[in-house]
């Protein structure tokens, strides 16, 4: 059977408390009964000095007879009144451990009274005697004994003893007992309740982000934790909502990916299954052949196009996409790229701007960067105004190159510009007059400039302008010196470079270009 956490950790817990109380308990039984000893030594040691000088002043040498005369009637009487208040027994032996008075009878357990020689050594070495037992067989039961030398005029004349029965330390040790186990329990209880209900508090959190956890697993994302801490159980319940919310937005992301993928993909090969089945069955006669073969061929060419635009995406969002840089001139990368546009351009009469410059030299692969550009000028050429013009405008700071793309036209409105770098966007004008795009121009624009380390915003204002300003690595060689002309109607701050005159017109709040920028492809791309 499977032992969950809480009873692992309950059980550990509860262990170390009752180990604890145990060992506490030992410790303290020990030091009480080391302390009660010790007492009893001091206590006792005060009672022989009393008697010793009531021995002594009750006694005096005799020289004539070389002995100690005791006057014993008065000795005794002191002894009784000794053991009397104190519960013990009072005796005193000559030098040679014979006793010669004794107090409390019927405590010693021999007819012939005399205390082991080797009580009596133990006393001459140490001064003092102090133990617990029956005294070398002298009494029937344990005793605490204490005893001392009687010495006069230089020379050891008897040894008093003062005994009193152990039984006290055990009835010491044993309330001492009965208070620590009721307090031992009382707090083993108090531990084992507040454990349990603290290991429950701590185990649920853990248990909702299984549940929520294998809800994940399922596909189902909608499953928060609710975060009561900011300890590591809170922080990982944290973690957890902020990868569900991670997960369900890239769950999101990826079915409207496919949905989006789907329509695009049908709408061409619907419309060139149709064109064949047409040419097949008769349907379409043999002289519109030719015009609706080139509309499957434009289809097919979508398609191409929407399947190399989403190889590329993949390389990028995989990191399998190396780039191959190389020091290469801007300049001549836009003017190549408008050479394809000529047509366009002179359909449209456009006035082409910015370029009378020296050369821009920058540090990036020039298949991708030309593919920026060129996705940027198709962008600006599909939605620049008759008569209208195209402007380039460069500029280096801080080791990155600014280039900006501007047509003049209608513009994108403010709903439209936090959208322009998302897959698959376009506007509702863009559908009108991009009838080939699929919107994933921008977006992997985005995705190429970020791959070199730069940036790209949008900056617009509706009836007047569109313009798209990215930035790639400088090269290390020197650029020749950048004339536009322009220089005073821009700045740069950490986003990129943004017109002046439309910083101006919002000073409170950032342009909408970098708003567009932050959150991402152009209308009808």
């Amino acid at each position: 059977m499977q032992k969950s956490i809480f009873y692992k950790y309950f059980r550990s817990t509860a262990a170390v408390v009752a180990a604890s109380i145990l060992v506490l308990g030992s410790l303290f039984m020990i030091f009480a009964s080391d302390y009660f000893k010790e007492d009893k030594r001091e206590t006792m040691q005060q009672q022989i000095t009393i008697t010793s000088s009531l021995l002594l002043a009750n006694s005096e040498y005799d020289g004539e007879q070389n002995r100690v005369v005791v006057n014993s009637s008065a000795i005794t009487e002191g002894f009784e009144t000794l053991s009397m208040l104190n519960d013990s027994a009072v005796f005193f032996t000559n030098s040679s451990g014979v006793i010669q008075i004794w107090c409390e009878d019927g405590a010693l357990s021999q007819p012939v009274y005399t205390v082991s020689p080797q009580v009596l050594r133990s006393i001459d070495q140490d001064g003092s005697y102090f133990a617990a037992g029956r005294l070398e067989g002298l009494f029937d039961e344990s005793y605490y004994t204490y005893g001392e030398a009687i010495q006069m005029g230089g020379a050891t004349i008897g040894y008093i003893f003062i005994a009193e029965p152990s039984s006290e330390l055990s009835a010491f040790l044993t309330e001492m007992i009965k208070m620590f186990l009721l307090s031992a329990v009382a707090v083993l209880v108090l531990s084992v309740v507040v454990t349990y209900y603290s290991t429950i508090k701590m185990v649920r959190p853990l248990r909702e982000m299984a549940a929520a956890a294998k809800k994940f697993g399922q596909g189902d994302f909608s499953s928060r934790i609710e975060v009561t801490s900011d300890d590591e159980v809170g922080q990982l319940a944290m973690a957890l909502n902020n990868m569900a919310q991670s997960l369900s937005q890239q769950e999101s992301m990826r079915r409207s990916f496919v949905a989006n993928v789907s329509h695009e993909l049908k709408t061409p090969m619907t419309s060139i299954g149709g064109f064949i089945d047409g040419i097949l069955d008769g349907t379409i006669p043999p002289s519109e052949h030719k015009k609706y073969l080139r509309i499957v061929s434009e289809e097919t060419q979508r398609l191409s196009r929407l399947v190399r635009s989403m190889l590329n995406l993949s390389r990028i969002e995989a990191g399998e996409l190396k780039l191959n840089r190389t020091n290469l001139n801007i300049v001549d990368t836009i003017a190549q790229t408008l050479f394809t546009f000529e047509q366009s351009i002179d359909q449209k009469k456009l006035d082409i701007q910015g370029l009378d410059v020296g050369k821009v030299m920058v540090d990036a692969d020039a298949d991708l960067i030309h593919q920026v550009v060129y996705n940027l000028i198709e962008n600006a050429v599909k939605f620049v105004n008759e008569g209208g013009c195209l402007a380039f405008s460069f500029r280096t700071d801080g080791g990155m190159t600014y280039i900006g793309i501007r047509n003049s036209g209608e513009g994108l409105s403010k709903e439209e510009i936090p959208r322009v770098f998302d897959r698959f966007y376009k506007t509702d004008r863009s559908r009108g007059i991009d009838k080939n795009g699929v919107g994933l121009g921008l977006y992997l624009v985005k995705s190429i400039v970020g791959l070199h380390g730069g940036d790209i915003i949008v900056s617009s204002v509706q009836g007047e302008y569109t313009e798209f300003v990215f930035s790639v690595p400088s090269a290390k060689i020197k650029s020749s010196p950048i004339v536009t002309g322009r220089e005073k109607e821009y700045g740069v701050n950490s986003s990129g470079l943004i017109p002046v005159e439309q910083a101006a017109e919002t000073p409170e709040e950032p342009p909408e270009g970098r708003e567009g920028a932050e959150n991402g492809p152009a209308a009808g791309t």
